[in-house]
This record gives structure tokens, C-alpha cells and sequence, in this order.
């Protein structure tokens, strides 16, 4: 295989494994129920009039599986962090006790759960759709080296690798996706 269809063939892989990443980032965002410190990740606080990412100006802890506790480091923060986390609109009540923020996770209800793993479906095909884009930019760069005199042939094969790359990385998504499904379904 020539040099350039190797090029192309490492950012494909490159590419993919980057998809796979968001997919995996945003399946962890689906809460299964149980209390995670991920659950909190896309809220902004206003720190001092800059939107600033909740981890940076506190703690983020779960004492056990039903339960999110946030320890600002500044205690005036208190009170934006609470507005902050209702703003989100999580489906989850913060309790500001003056010292810390306590969040109880529910439980999830059945219908609330097939919800979920329909959400968690939708990601899993969102990742598919990005690794099946990649794998079309990456054939037309491979097909366009052909007046670079890369020859027929190196090009097929060039194409196959893209396509057994594909395949993995769609697999890994459906992995990622079974597995966020049976978390959430897990009572």
C-alpha cells in the first residue's frame, strides 16, 4: 500500500476514534438512574459574569448511587450553582443546605427507562452516521490520488481498509450502545 493511501487510511482511523469518543461522551450523559458526577458536566455557572464549567469552581461528588453532592470552593457560589442546576432542567431538584448542594437522583420509571434506551439508540446511530461520513471523505481523498499515479489497484485496496475500519468502529458503537441500554434497564 502507498504512502498516501496509508496516510489517508491513519486519519480515517484517527477520525473514527474521535467519533467513538463523542458517542461514548454522549451516552454517559444519559443518566441510567444512578447518581454520576457526568450528569453535571455540561452545566455553566456564572462565575463573576463568566459562564465557567461547574467542575472548575467546585466539587463534584457521589456519596452513593442516589445521591450527587456539589462542595463549591467559594460559598457565595451557593446560591448560582442551585439556579444553575434547575436551569438545566435535568428532571433532578437541588437542595442548597448553606454548606453544600444535594442532589437526589429518582428513580427511573419503566416508560422513563424505554424513553432513555430510545435516546441512547439515537446517539448510537448519530456515532454511526459520522464513522459512515468519515469513510465517505476518506474514499473520495483515496479516489482523488488516482491522478497522483497511485494505481487501480492500490486504491481498491485502499478503499477495503477504510471499509474493515468502518466496520469496527461501528461495531465498538453498537458495544458502547448495548451497554449503555443494560445500564439503563437495570432496575
Amino acid at each position: 500500500m502507498s504512502e498516501l493511501i496509508k496516510k489517508q487510511v491513519n486519519d480515517a482511523k484517527a477520525h473514527m476514534e474521535k467519533a467513538i469518543d463523542h458517542a461514548d461522551s454522549e451516552l454517559n450523559k444519559i443518566r441510567a438512574g444512578k447518581a454520576s458526577p457526568s450528569l453535571l458536566d455540561d452545566i455553566r455557572v456564572d462565575y463573576y459574569g463568566t459562564p465557567t464549567p461547574l467542575s472548575q469552581i467546585g466539587s463534584v461528588n457521589t456519596p452513593d448511587a442516589r445521591t450527587i453532592v456539589v462542595q463549591p470552593w467559594e460559598k457565595s457560589l451557593l446560591n448560582p450553582i442551585e439556579k444553575a442546576i434547575k436551569e438545566a432542567n435535568l428532571g433532578v431538584n437541588p437542595q442548597n443546605d448553606g454548606i453544600i448542594i444535594r442532589i437526589n437522583v429518582p428513580p427511573l420509571t419503566e416508560e422513563r427507562r424505554r424513553d432513555l434506551v430510545k435516546k441512547a439508540k439515537a446517539e448510537a446511530e448519530t456515532g454511526k452516521v459520522a464513522i459512515r461520513n468519515i469513510r465517505k471523505d476518506a474514499n473520495e481523498k483515496i479516489k482523488k490520488l488516482k491522478s497522483e499515479g497511485v494505481s487501480e489497484d492500490e486504491i481498491k485496496t485502499g478503499e477495503a481498509e477504510i471499509q474493515k475500519l468502518t466496520d469496527a468502529y461501528i461495531a465498538k458503537v453498537d458495544v458502547l450502545s448495548e451497554a449503555k441500554e443494560k445500564d439503563i434497564m437495570t432496575v
